[in-house]
């Protein structure tokens, strides 16, 4: 797949998370909420959909993450697969749903609400068609089954692959 465009916001959103994977976390996070401050709750919402998304992952507490994937699942919501396809020929929006829905059963079930994490995960299997057969799909697919069975066991530890 190929980038089309060339999106300062976007590059903005890559640096900060090539940040946090290189370990200064505190400086990614602060870098992407700076940034949200700027594209604000009604921005493009591909740029409030990555960012939203990524930066959940930066939070331990399942509270603050989950606030953060309920604002990425809500700019996914408001995304066109026009937009997305503008940036990234080739993605489509209904692929973001299943790890979308995935992060948010992971956050309730984090915090012990169980019927919560259940029907997110429903909603990440009612999409997880959408998943290629190939590496990501494979992924997304494997945490499903593991968040069912932590889900089933009323496991609220975090997960290794958080």
């Amino acid at each position: 797949m190929t980038t089309s465009t060339t999106d300062p916001i976007m590059a903005r959103i890559t640096a900060a998370v090539t940040e946090s994977r290189s370990g200064d976390t505190d400086s990614a996070r602060a870098a992407l909420v700076a940034l949200w401050s700027e594209i604000g709750p009604t921005g493009d919402p591909l740029h409030r959909c990555t960012l939203a998304h990524y930066l959940a992952d930066l939070h331990d507490h399942p509270a603050e993450a989950l606030t953060w994937d309920i604002r990425a699942l809500d700019a996914a919501d408001a995304l066109t697969d026009d937009r997305l396809g503008a940036h990234h020929a080739g993605l489509r929006v209904a692929g973001f749903y299943p790890s979308l829905h995935l992060n948010l059963a992971d956050n309730f079930r984090r915090l012990g609400v169980f019927p919560a994490a259940a029907h997110h995960l429903d909603a990440a299997r009612a999409r997880v068609d959408t998943l290629a057969d190939d590496a990501y799909g494979t992924t997304i697919r494997r945490a499903l089954d593991e968040l069912t069975t932590a889900v089933a066991a009323g496991d609220t530890a975090r997960r290794a692959t958080h």
